[in-house]
């Protein structure tokens, strides 16, 4: 035991000794090897702030020349990813990393990464056009891939969208631009349809001038394009009125909800009835 205990101790010595001399004979590699750590950390924290500042002021400039808030966020985004490619270039060379070579393995990698996210891809570029054409912009109430909301940011590979009951909807740009896209912010108008049922025993020419003048009397209803009030068709249980007003876009429901209101209670007034769904039934008996 004590020879076995004296060649344990003999070999601790021994490492101690060559890791003691490994370290003196190579003082100057191991401080060159710190301080390029310590400057490729530097490169590091320094470049990220520097690419922050980069992308914010980029954002400042685009937002001095009023440009969309969607596409400022698509563009900030991607020069925040792209300059900090660059920073970490740069902080693997100071490490004695060949940025030939990173640069090469970066590019198959990304040509790996692009096969295997084909869908990823085809969302970025979805993204790149919804930029470039501008079929919305941020705050526009649109419908897109079959769901509707107010646009709150294009991203790089989706957009998002705020229901109208404060929902966060992401939506993958491929959809959008693989779908129709209804906006219905984009012009300063908007046509209201209306269809209104009257019975049979209703004076159509009073229902008419009826309608017609309480769309008029509406300080909200524009007078250009016309109210358009006519007998839309000759239904199974009422005689159907299509009443469309022209409003601003903004004021399209409000005016919505409170014609409804006020159709019902001035037909009331007026006599005309809104008739229930009936059938005349004929019974012979043999």
């Amino acid at each position: 035991m004590a020879s076995e205990a004296a060649s344990v101790e003999t070999n601790v010595i021994s490492n101690i000794s060559y890791i003691t001399d490994w370290f003196s004979n190579n003082t100057d590699l191991l401080f060159e090897y710190s301080m390029n750590i310590i400057w490729a950390v530097l490169i590091l924290f320094v470049g990220n702030i520097a690419v922050k500042l980069i992308a914010n002021s980029v954002s400042k400039l685009m937002k001095k020349r009023r440009m969309d808030k969607a596409v400022i966020d698509f563009v900030q985004a991607i020069v925040r990813y792209l300059l900090f490619i660059l920073v970490l270039i740069a902080a693997l060379g100071k490490l004695g990393v060949q940025t030939a070579s990173v640069v090469a393995v970066i590019g198959a990698a990304g040509l790996a990464v692009a096969l295997a996210l084909q869908g990823s891809l085809s969302n970025f570029a979805a993204g790149v056009l919804i930029v470039a054409f501008r079929p919305f912009k941020s705050g526009d109430y649109v419908e897109v891939g079959g769901i509707a909301g107010s646009v709150s940011s294009i991203q790089i590979f989706q957009t998002v969208l705020n229901s109208p009951d404060n929902k966060m909807i992401v939506v993958p740009n491929s959809s959008i631009i693989g779908g129709p896209i209804t906006n219905y912010s984009r012009h300063k108008t908007r046509r209201i349809d209306f269809v209104i049922g009257v019975s049979y025993k209703a004076d159509l020419r009073k229902t008419q001038t009826v309608l017609r003048e309480l769309m008029e009397s509406d300080e909200r209803v524009l007078k250009d394009p016309e109210v358009t009030v006519e007998v839309h068709t000759l239904a199974d249980s009422s005689v159907n009125f299509v009443v469309r007003p022209w409003v601003k876009t903004e004021e399209y429901w409000p005016v919505y909800w409170d014609m409804m209101l006020r159709i019902k209670e001035t037909l009331d007034e007026n006599g005309i009835e809104i008739p229930f769904p009936q059938m005349d039934v004929h019974w012979e008996r043999g």
